[in-house]
């Protein structure tokens, strides 16, 4: 480090299938959708995140959004680049005298293939990473729980995040065993506007389901706290015309249950895989979950009955990978489970 230390930018990047966080001197500076609006004739970007994700569904023929990210891998290598580059530029948007070397560590979901890992390397890369350092989502989750990884204790991380589902025992710096699925918060969306279709008659969009998801998700039929109903806006299928109705959480509960039995299957899964003595060790921890999907209202508790163990949800799931991702940089050296160059 020392006098050119100015020169060097050191970034976390949790590069999501529904959002990408960038953490920059311990602070989150960019919270974006991972989306990327782009002009079909030239090709050149018209917006990134937010406000790409506003123009999502309602653009005309010479617009298309794009998210560049599928099942928690590049889907679309061009479209990643820039919308990487885009969202390094905000971090401090008033500085072009000169760009600073970046030194990044971008997290990944456990079961990507060698391919779909250069493709992360690479878009970084071409984004201006003079250096670029990967590391498993279960692992950055469980470091951001505040969890000792190093520890020879048995920890097990669930992260559901927008396009995967990750569940790991951890222990020694290491992922023991793990079980990646490509089910997660995407699916949970993508019942709900089966559901709305199948069962209402109204046809709702990406976005609306997100609502829909937010407001009245929930994994059991009954909860403590029920949200109340919620105002849903579509087109009727039978006349065409739009119009509102309202939904329960017991509805949507029942939109996703076949998807969440799926994620406790894989936790089954998983569990059965896991060594004896970490077994012993998980029965005295319990299960922690993080992702934005772990805020889906009674998901630990239908797990904690599902698998009667203790289930602990992280203090801020949406943004414990992005942490723990922080936290690695900032270790670089000490963590030898980093991926790097």
């Amino acid at each position: 480090m020392g006098l050119f230390n100015f020169l060097t930018q050191e970034i976390a990047i949790d590069l999501g299938t529904a959002n990408t966080l960038i953490i920059w001197n311990d602070k989150v500076v960019v919270d974006e959708p991972s989306i990327v609006a782009k002009d079909i004739q030239t090709g050149k970007v018209v917006a990134i995140g937010r406000k790409a994700q506003q123009m999502h569904g309602k653009t005309h023929k010479l617009i298309e959004t794009v998210r560049p990210l599928k099942d928690g891998v590049i889907a679309d290598f061009q479209s990643a680049e820039q919308m990487i580059k885009g969202m390094i530029k905000m971090i401090n948007p008033g500085r072009s005298l000169f760009n600073p070397t970046l030194r990044m560590v971008i997290c990944i979901p456990s079961g990507i293939t060698e391919v779909e890992k250069r493709a992360v390397q690479d878009s970084a890369e071409h984004a201006g990473a003079k250096e670029v350092y990967l590391i498993h989502e279960p692992m950055a989750a469980a470091i951001g729980i505040g969890i000792d990884v190093e520890e020879p204790m048995g920890n097990m991380i669930i992260d559901i995040g927008g396009g995967t589902s990750e569940i790991a025992v951890i222990a020694l710096g290491g992922i023991v065993c793990d079980k990646s699925i490509r089910i997660a918060g995407d699916d949970f969306t993508n019942d709900i506007e089966e559901y709305m279709r199948r069962q209402h008659n109204i046809l709702v969009g990406e976005r609306t389901a997100e609502q829909i998801k937010i407001e009245v998700g929930a994994a059991l039929s009954e909860l403590e706290n029920p949200p109340a109903d919620f105002a849903v806006r579509g087109r009727d299928l039978m006349t065409g015309i739009p119009k509102e109705i309202m939904v329960s959480y017991q509805e949507v509960a029942h939109a996703l249950d076949k998807t969440i039995s799926k994620i406790e299957e894989a936790i089954l899964s998983a569990l059965e895989m896991t060594p004896p003595e970490l077994s012993a060790d998980i029965y005295k921890t319990g299960i922690y979950l993080a992702g934005g999907g772990s805020m889906l209202r009674g998901l630990d508790k239908r797990i904690q009955s599902k698998t009667k163990l203790p289930v602990h949800i992280a203090e801020d799931p949406l943004r414990a990978v992005a942490r723990g991702t922080s936290i690695a940089l900032k270790n670089i050296d000490k963590y030898p489970f980093l991926m790097g160059r």
